[in-house]
């Protein structure tokens, strides 16, 4: 549903499974795909709120150097980026890579966007040389 745009409809599943998930996994999940939503309508504060609240489940049950963890911190860099928040961004996305530092080979292709995702940061701030 959130790949063809029915976004109230796939609100309404999202907050129906909810209701209805019985691990910390699942919840993590829905919240997750609850950020996605929000994004994508532009409600970034909303996304927000939803990833953290996934990012809070998530550190209570995974170890810190999670990959999924590592994704989380990338979502929520992306929305304070479009939201023009830099500094938030650029923390989030430290984070992410340095998570994806230690969880990944030093060659996979998941560190190369996080060096992009930090450069485009710095882009955005005027910073150019870094």
């Amino acid at each position: 549903m959130l790949k063809v745009g029915h976004l109230d409809q796939a609100e309404e599943l999202y907050q129906e499974l909810l209701k209805n998930a019985s691990t910390d996994s699942d919840r993590a999940l829905i919240y997750h795909q609850l950020g996605c939503l929000k994004d994508q309508q532009g409600k970034y504060s909303a996304a927000v709120k939803f990833y953290e609240t996934s990012l809070e489940i998530k550190r209570k049950t995974l170890p810190e150097n999670d990959a999924s963890l590592a994704h989380t911190y990338g979502n929520i860099g992306l929305v304070y980026k479009n939201m023009g928040e830099y500094s938030k961004a650029l923390e989030c996305y430290e984070k992410s890579l340095k998570i994806k530092e230690i969880s990944l080979p030093p060659t996979h292709p998941n560190l190369a966007i996080s060096y992009s995702n930090i450069g485009l940061v710095y882009y955005n701030m005027g910073e150019y040389s870094k």
